[in-house]
């Protein structure tokens, strides 16, 4: 084919007309157009329009209707039940031609995935010259339909663009599976995914042996290679015998999670001791002086200066202020008022003397308050002692700064009290559900023995607490059992209530290794990477899951399925998700601090960059020390103890020597204890 068919896709969303970033379909159609459309295919025009019956047919009906108008118009989303899904209705009247054999493919194709593929609606048909088919609103669902039919699609579109049908069908079926890539004799789906051999009906060129759509797919084979992540369907004598995701760089992980890692979410809060580790979203200013009134800094006697600057003689006290609330009457010159420190100045006064500068002269009758007051000075000046209003913080000065965090010790609080603001808009700090995985795993404080090959959870209550310890709210999401129903459910259950998901166990080869599987297949998810050159830590896989907020928005969470070796979770919990986490709490920078330090003794090297707990201290010399915690095996619950940071050790044979500097990332406090 000499030039490209052309295609054009319609969103069919009121939340994405209201704000294009909303939408994740057209990205992922376009990607099975280039990725599976074999060369043949152009997106010409992407258009978004409102769940409304007459703009979803008058924007069909702006391309069909002219004279360049598409080969193919596809549209996402209205094919559902709800009351506002009405893209067949506004469809079904402007086809020439109903298409009923695309709309079976597409459900058929669907039903080998979920029995809730009978739930869709869909159209197909001719207007004009045009193809017009409709998709489901979900990433997952529209790219199954569209991959279902995709390779049949440029012959119905020669078709309808007048091209001599004769001509088209010389040679008969057998030319046209073969030009459309589709290979003949296999199972009913074969034609579909061109994956005859698989005779399952998931199977895709690019790769994925399943029928769900990821959004922004990061692809990591080439098409027509194997798929990602194994099929549990298959069994294990058909499962990876190595795993296919290339192995990456730290570097490179790092780069994709901030990528794929959503912006903070900007909310207003009520300033309270709930705030302490927030990082404020906009600057804060002072709604009010302090202090707000003209206040005395010393114990002393309220006075108003003459204008020699000269006080010599007994002078009535008139007045007493304290600090507290009340009223003052007018000091004139000549008389005193006895005031202690922090409190309002009488009206009039100009200077404060201090109570040293002074004598007793004499006593009320009763002898309870002071009579005169004795003052031989000079040289006294307006202002003297005397905290003018907004002298500390001035009515609408900048008091504290966009990008500040809240700390506990630093006095923010106070601050944001002194001055009278209640409310503050910060960076919502997101939620992570913690779950482990595993039919070997039991509680961690099972009272009973243990059965043979039952292993105790320590990674669960470890990743609790370390993400409550950087000041994250986490929810408990339990133990799932190596069945992929039940992950499933227990992921989506963990979807609902979280913003970040923290998996461990699963992620590696094994038959009932199943975190992949169902990310991609169950879920729709994106994984950005599923090996890591590291020790430890290598199966660290993160991706990316489509899922709808109560609003209906469509937005990604992310998810971290870390090893199921405890040091290995640990670690990677803070290489890798403390730096989600900081980005979506505005935190910065990122993740863990940096510093040098020098090796107490010996480190053997790995040919892989290694994470080496250790304990880190300050020297005789002041510099930062570092000593290891003892065998760094992923699987040895020991070496964690009291590391308090990761020691950088790069890749190579031999041995770092004593001495050597490195760089180390500081879970916690530098040990000042062991001063050496």
């Amino acid at each position: 084919m000499a030039q490209p068919l052309r295609a054009a896709i319609l969103i069919v969303s009121t939340t994405a007309a209201k704000d294009p970033s909303t939408d994740a379909s057209a990205g992922v159609l376009e990607n099975v157009f280039d990725d599976q459309g074999a060369g043949k295919w152009e997106v010409k025009d992407t258009q978004i329009v409102s769940d409304n019956v007459l703009e979803v047919q008058r924007q069909i009906k702006n391309w069909t209707d002219g004279d360049d108008c598409p080969n193919l118009i596809i549209t996402t989303g209205g094919t559902g039940f709800a009351i506002a899904d009405t893209t067949p209705e506004a469809v079904d009247p402007l086809l020439q031609k109903q298409a009923p054999g695309l709309v079976h493919a597409m459900i058929s194709a669907s039903l080998t995935v979920t029995p809730f593929a009978m739930m869709s609606r869909p159209k197909a048909g001719v207007r004009n010259k045009s193809i017009i088919i409709t998709l489901p609103g979900s990433p997952k669902g529209a790219k199954e339909n569209l991959e279902a039919i995709i390779k049949t699609l440029p012959h119905a579109c020669q078709q309808a663009a007048g091209m001599d049908s004769r001509k088209l069908h010389s040679g008969g079926v057998k030319k046209l599976e073969k030009e459309a890539g589709i290979a003949a004799g296999g199972d009913s789906h074969s034609y579909a995914h061109g994956h005859h051999h698989h005779h399952h009906g998931h199977g895709h060129d690019h790769g994925h042996t399943h029928g769900h759509g990821h959004g922004g797919l990061v692809r990591h084979t080439k098409p027509g290679s194997t798929s990602l992540s194994n099929d549990p369907s298959l069994g294990p004598t058909r499962r990876h015998r190595e795993s296919p995701y290339p192995m990456i760089s730290v570097e490179e992980a790092l780069a994709r999670i901030s990528e794929a890692t959503p912006e903070p979410e900007i909310v207003e809060v009520n300033v309270d001791e709930t705030i302490v580790g927030c990082v404020l979203a906009e600057a804060v200013l002072a709604r009010e002086n302090v202090p707000a009134f003209r206040a005395s800094i010393v114990d002393g006697y309220a006075v108003v200066v003459p204008k020699d600057g000269i006080f010599q003689g007994a002078y009535p006290v008139t007045a007493v202020s304290h600090a507290a609330p009340g009223e003052i009457r007018q000091l004139k010159e000549g008389e005193i008022a006895r005031i202690t420190t922090g409190a309002p100045l009488p009206l009039g006064a100009t200077s404060v003397i201090m109570v040293e500068d002074t004598t007793l002269k004499s006593m009320t009758e009763d002898g309870k308050e002071e009579k005169e007051v004795e003052i031989q000075v000079e040289g006294v000046k307006e202002g003297e002692n005397i905290r003018e209003v907004g002298s500390d913080i001035a009515q609408g000065s900048v008091i504290l700064k966009k990008g500040e965090q809240i700390s506990g010790v630093g006095g923010e609080i106070g601050l944001l009290a002194a001055v009278g603001v209640s409310s503050v808009k910060i960076y919502r700090r997101p939620t992570i559900g913690i779950l482990s995985t595993g039919d070997e795993i039991v509680e961690y404080n099972k009272a009973s023995a243990l059965r043979l090959g039952e292993v105790r959870d320590t990674n669960r209550i470890t990743l609790i607490t370390a993400a409550q310890a950087w000041g994250f709210q986490t929810v408990d999401l339990g133990i799932a059992k190596d069945k992929p129903g039940s992950l499933e459910e227990t992921l989506r259950e963990g979807l609902r209530s979280a913003d970040v998901l923290i998996t461990t166990g699963g992620v590696s080869m094994g038959e009932l290794d199943l975190l992949k599987p169902t990310i991609e297949r169950s879920l729709g998810g994106t994984i950005h990477f599923g090996r890591v050159a590291m020790k430890p830590g290598k199966p660290t896989t993160f991706a990316t899951i489509p899922v709808k907020n109560n609003a209906g928005e469509r937005l990604s969470k992310v998810i971290f399925s870390l090893p199921g070796n405890p040091a290995s979770a640990l670690v990677t919990f803070h290489l890798f998700v403390l730096p989600s986490l900081h980005k979506q709490s505005g935190v910065s920078p990122v993740g863990l601090p940096k510093v040098p330090v020098v090796l107490e003794h010996d480190f053997a090297m790995d040919m892989r960059p290694e994470y080496h707990r250790a304990v880190v201290s300050v020297g005789m010399n002041g510099l930062l020390i570092g000593s290891s915690t003892g065998g760094q095996r992923s699987s040895k619950v020991g070496s964690l103890r009291s590391a308090n940071a990761l020691i950088c050790m790069p890749a190579g044979k031999g041995k770092l020597e004593k001495g050597a500097k490195v760089d180390a990332l500081m879970m916690n406090a530098v040990r000042a204890d062991v001063i050496r």
